[in-house]
């Protein structure tokens, strides 16, 4: 069955021509007894996913035209899956009743090592239709709609960054791995596992290589519709983690796995017309785009920086976008402007690789569309928030961010990153441990 995802723009309606095409083709292998199982995903605030199992025949017969129950709980727990009291979140919390899923057919992957059953990302609504706004797969779709009604469609690659940790709770290589040829040999069964996993899924891998930190690592997914560039980073992210496991082995993505390290969710980004001509060429589009996103990044730190963990990234690790500015093939800069003619693009590099990657995308278009709309100029220079607590702050009381991504959005992401500050003050680590006793 073909499922190749096509590189470069692409529209929404053409993405729908393509699960039509696939909505035959998947009856037909579901007939022929070659495909006998699907897994529903639904992407969570926490950037992982939610999953269902059904069977192959009631996928076809049901599934398809009628959708999947999900529970609503999915997008107010914790990464522990438990609940958040949060007034967002009450209508998700009161019955713990079902939202809809509906699969999205352009999304179909096979499972890595379980042959006949495959993988399709899915939108959720509730019973009555209505989307679910705290949904980041919902926000991204919205913001594709806006984007397209004023005539552009983006292109996007996602770079996320993994260090692979050993049972013992150390990085599988001691020194940085960056562009290291026989470096990466002592990873080499465990990467061989990883990248026939990933192959299997067939997603059009563009490049593989190490990183900069010990065990750390980079396989790089091609330019492709957004929703696609979001949808198949996770699933990339959800066979590298099976396959490291398999080997006994942890898959952080972490931000910061070690204080001084980090691990990015970087984003490349371009703008076509319709018709799939470029449109960065010209500079004022570029101009534009790039000031909205620069204006917007501090407000919405919360978005990049979603976890505890995150700000030990922003503080300490190399390279970490704490000023907020562009420049041209700098990779100092929050914003690299990379690229020429027709590969000009920015790239993004805010994000933690713990951010949900959905929205990450949402808010650098909801961002770069307003600083288009507003013909804004560049900004001066400004930070990043570094700690938790102020990025919560400037996140709930920003007119800009619930402008960008909507009251109900912002609410559901100032409720997670509050619970995940009382959580982080609520727990007793080693490290405090340790500057206990060195107080004797």
């Amino acid at each position: 069955m073909e499922h190749q995802r096509p590189g470069g723009p692409r529209t929404l309606a053409a993405r729908d021509e393509v699960a039509a095409t696939l909505a035959e083709a998947i009856r037909t292998e579901i007939l022929a007894r070659t495909v006998n199982g699907l897994v529903l995903l639904v992407p969570d605030p926490h950037a992982r996913f939610a999953a269902v199992g059904v069977g192959a025949r009631f996928f076809a017969d049901t599934v398809l035209e009628q959708g999947y129950g999900v529970c609503s709980y999915v997008f107010g727990w914790t990464p522990e899956r438990e609940p958040i009291a949060a007034p967002v979140f009450q209508p998700y919390l009161d019955h713990y009743g079902d939202l809809r899923m509906r699969p999205d057919l352009a999304t179909l992957a096979p499972l890595p090592g379980q042959p006949g059953t495959w993988l399709v990302v899915c939108d959720v609504e509730w019973p009555d239709g209505e989307p679910v706004p705290i949904a980041p797969r919902t926000l991204l779709r919205e913001q594709l709609h806006a984007v397209e009604a004023e005539g552009f469609v983006p292109s996007v690659g996602l770079e996320h960054e993994v260090t692979f940790i050993d049972a013992y709770g150390a990085p599988l290589t001691s020194d940085g791995l960056d562009y290291a040829a026989g470096g990466l040999d002592v990873m080499h069964p465990m990467l061989a596992a990883v990248q026939s996993d990933v192959d299997e899924l067939d997603l059009g891998v563009e490049s593989r290589r190490g990183e900069c930190h010990p065990g750390q690592y980079e396989s790089v997914l091609g330019h492709r519709d957004a929703l696609a560039a979001c949808d198949d980073a996770m699933l990339q992210q959800l066979a590298i983690r099976r396959a490291a496991t398999a080997q006994r082995v942890r898959a952080s993505y972490l931000a910061a796995e070690r204080t001084a390290t980090g691990s990015s969710c970087h984003v490349h980004l371009s703008l076509s017309d319709v018709d799939g001509t470029p449109r960065f060429g010209e500079l004022s589009v570029l101009e534009h785009f790039t000031a909205g996103v620069l204006a917007a990044a501090p407000d919405l730190t919360a978005v990049w920086a979603p976890t505890w963990n995150s700000y030990v990234r922003l503080r300490t690790a190399p390279f970490a976008p704490g000023e907020v500015r562009a420049g041209a093939d700098d990779r100092t800069a929050a914003v690299r402007i990379a690229g020429s003619a027709e590969s000009l693009r920015i790239e993004a590099r805010f994000a933690g690789a713990d951010a949900q990657p959905h929205l990450v995308v949402a808010s650098l278009l909801a961002a770069g569309m307003w600083g288009i709309r507003e013909e804004l100029p560049m900004p001066l220079s400004r930070r990043l928030h570094d700690t938790p607590w102020a990025a919560v702050r400037a996140l709930d009381e920003s007119e800009l961010a619930r402008k960008l991504l909507g009251d109900d959005m912002v609410d559901a992401r100032v409720a997670l990153l509050n619970e995940e500050i009382a959580t982080g003050l609520n727990t007793v680590t080693d490290w405090q441990r340790t500057r206990g006793d060195r107080r004797m």
